[in-house]
């Protein structure tokens, strides 16, 4: 029983418990906007993010239940964004589900069960305890796709999210097999010491590291794995659109580095070039492919691919020439831009959710124009979110891909200085299609002038999220030395 070690999972028990508890409060709930429901979730929410921030603080590593899952700063941290990225996706996503039939008890427990599949990947030790956080993570988010069983776009995004998913897992579950295999272990740190003897098929390995990747590589979003971005970010309703694209980013991020650095960096000349080859094809495919789109969310999508491509290059620089002297640099600052993403793509569906209305989906871009005259407000917090995925300063996208950069160039190698020339030209061309979705707020006609009209906790959230957005661009070096402390404590256990 000692090797259990229960206060390591508190967070994660807490969750389940409370998932259950609202799924089953919300069968005696009779107001019409879920109010008890919404209430209970939000407060079951600060009560883990309390719980993982003062896990973080404690900063110890601890083992548990059999040594299967790992409770450390990294893990702790990420959950601890990952909780509050859920809290404000059921923020925005309370009055746009209200006025479509969406606002029952399954979005709230659906969404509390994708996050305890995103916690339980976060402290994963075990290959089969992430396959079983992937797992319940992916099955909560394919019925939040399918919720409006009533709309024919999104039944579609969710049947192409469902399949492609499950080939996906399939993918990382035989990668992992032939890890297993090749080991004969199923734990992360021995996997990592037995690459380590040297004793081990190489080929099979490889051959692993390659289906591996490829399933990391979908749940990322990178190219070529990116088919299903676009269709399912533009077919789902919003909401779940929002709580797919921002929490999920970190679990994967977290097994793509739980795996890939903590149980395979001896294998990091082979799976850092297949991440280059990822990186560049999501970087020039992404930003080329999102210039030609008008439907807001399609081009967000791209965008996202962009994004991952970019956040990739951090994962890429790790080690240079089996030296891993900057490894805890480039993995932070990877941490930190994925982070940073989040933060403001919460920001950019909020919006997109926040002036759609009853019979009214505000997903192409000219739904945008004149928004300047309608709520001048609004229209320079949706400026704000634009120049960060676009990366110009003062804003806090700036920073991250300046940290990314800093990785790439700090390793004097020639390939990799490449690459940073080619991150920032495609960068420069992504830059178009953001600024010209300022320029439609500005410079257009509004095709609806009334005023914005929106519930006093959105609005708040809303200005917060910008805010923040801009404050952690004007004063990143916070948040980056929380992410380089997770990141120097993870490599030392």
């Amino acid at each position: 029983m000692n090797q259990m070690n229960w206060p390591a999972v508190y967070p994660e028990i807490v969750l389940l418990a409370m998932a259950c508890v609202v799924a089953m409060v919300d069968l005696w709930v009779t107001h019409p906007k879920r109010l008890p429901t919404y209430l209970l979730t939000q407060a079951s929410l600060a009560v883990v993010a309390v719980m993982q921030l003062a896990a973080f603080n404690a900063g110890d590593t601890v083992y548990a239940m059999q040594r299967m899952v790992v409770a450390d700063p990294m893990g702790h941290l990420l959950g601890f964004f990952a909780t509050v990225a859920v809290m404000i996706s059921l923020v925005y996503a309370r009055p746009y589900a209200a006025e479509r039939d969406m606002l029952k008890g399954e979005l709230f427990t659906l969404s509390l069960f994708s996050l305890l599949g995103i916690a339980v990947m976060l402290s994963a030790n075990n290959f089969l305890v992430i396959y079983l956080g992937l797992e319940l993570m992916s099955l909560s988010l394919y019925a939040l796709v399918a919720m409006r069983r009533d709309h024919a776009d999104a039944t579609e995004a969710a049947m192409k999210y469902f399949v492609l998913g499950a080939l996906a897992s399939g993918f990382l579950l035989y990668g992992l097999s032939m890890m297993y295999g090749a080991t004969g272990s199923l734990e992360i740190p021995e996997v990592y010491k037995a690459i380590g003897t040297g004793q081990i098929n190489k080929s099979v390995m490889i051959l692993g590291v390659v289906f591996l990747v490829a399933g990391l590589g979908f749940k990322l979003g990178a190219v070529p794995f990116h088919m299903w971005v676009p269709d399912v970010y533009q077919g789902a309703p919003t909401a779940a659109t929002l709580l797919l694209g921002g929490a999920p980013k970190l679990a994967a991020f977290a097994i793509t580095l739980r795996l890939l650095v903590e149980g395979m960096i001896g294998l990091a000349y082979d799976w850092q070039q297949m991440l280059v080859v990822l990186s560049v094809g999501s970087m020039l495919l992404g930003n080329i492919v999102a210039i030609a789109q008008t439907n807001l969310k399609r081009m967000l999508a791209y965008s996202s691919i962009a994004q991952m491509g970019f956040m990739l290059l951090g994962l890429c620089s790790g080690v240079v020439y089996n030296n891993t002297i900057s490894a805890a640099n480039s993995y932070a600052s990877s941490m930190f831009y994925i982070v940073t993403y989040v933060l403001t793509t919460l920001g950019s569906f909020g919006m997109i959710m926040l002036l759609s209305r009853q019979g009214f989906e505000s997903e192409e871009v000219s739904d945008l124009a004149g928004l300047a005259k309608r709520s001048p407000w609004f229209a320079l917090v949706m400026t704000i979110f634009m120049l960060s995925l676009a990366g110009l300063p003062p804003t806090v996208g700036f920073y991250a891909k300046l940290s990314v950069l800093q990785s790439l160039v700090s390793t004097n190698v020639t390939g990799y200085l490449v690459l940073a020339v080619a991150a920032v030209v495609l960068s420069l061309v992504g830059a178009f299609y953001y600024l010209r979705v300022i320029k439609v707020m500005y410079f257009d006609e509004p095709a609806d002038a009334s005023p914005l009209e929106s519930s006093g906790d959105v609005r708040a959230v809303m200005s917060l999220n910008g805010a923040a957005v801009l404050f952690f661009g004007i004063l990143p070096g916070g948040l980056m030395t929380l992410c380089v402390q997770a990141i120097v404590k993870a490599l030392a256990t």
